[in-house]
């Protein structure tokens, strides 16, 4: 079993930023790549960007490239979404995956509760 806890959301002015974290535990949290979600209100759940065991990253969503920037400390295992230049289309509750294999289609084997980012305007 692996266990996902986000942080760091909250609410931020349109422009602002916010760095998300994600801390994996559990015996073999450092087997699985992370990936990143969001969900905004009445919308379903939209892939971000994701980081593989081996350190590699997907592409980003479009709308959010040049923003965003997934990194990872290895040693804390825990994934970072630093998030730039924020707009309120970026308020959403965003939630942390870890997935053998990641990317926009892959599953997903365990899930972080969520922490809710609000971008006010």
């Amino acid at each position: 079993q692996v266990q996902l806890v986000e942080s760091g959301g909250g609410l931020a002015q349109t422009g602002g930023s916010l760095r998300l974290s994600c801390a994996a535990s559990g015996r073999t949290a450092s087997s699985y790549g992370t990936g990143w979600f969001r969900q905004a209100p009445g919308k379903e759940r939209e892939f971000v960007v994701a980081i593989s065991r081996s350190g590699i990253k997907t592409p980003y969503v479009d709308s959010v490239k040049g923003r965003f920037t997934i990194s990872r400390d290895k040693a804390k295992n825990t994934v970072y979404l630093q998030m730039n230049s924020l707009k309120p289309e970026d308020t959403a509750v965003y939630y942390c995956a870890a997935g053998a294999v990641v990317g926009p289609g892959a599953v997903y084997d365990f899930w972080g509760q969520g922490t809710q980012v609000t971008v006010s305007s």
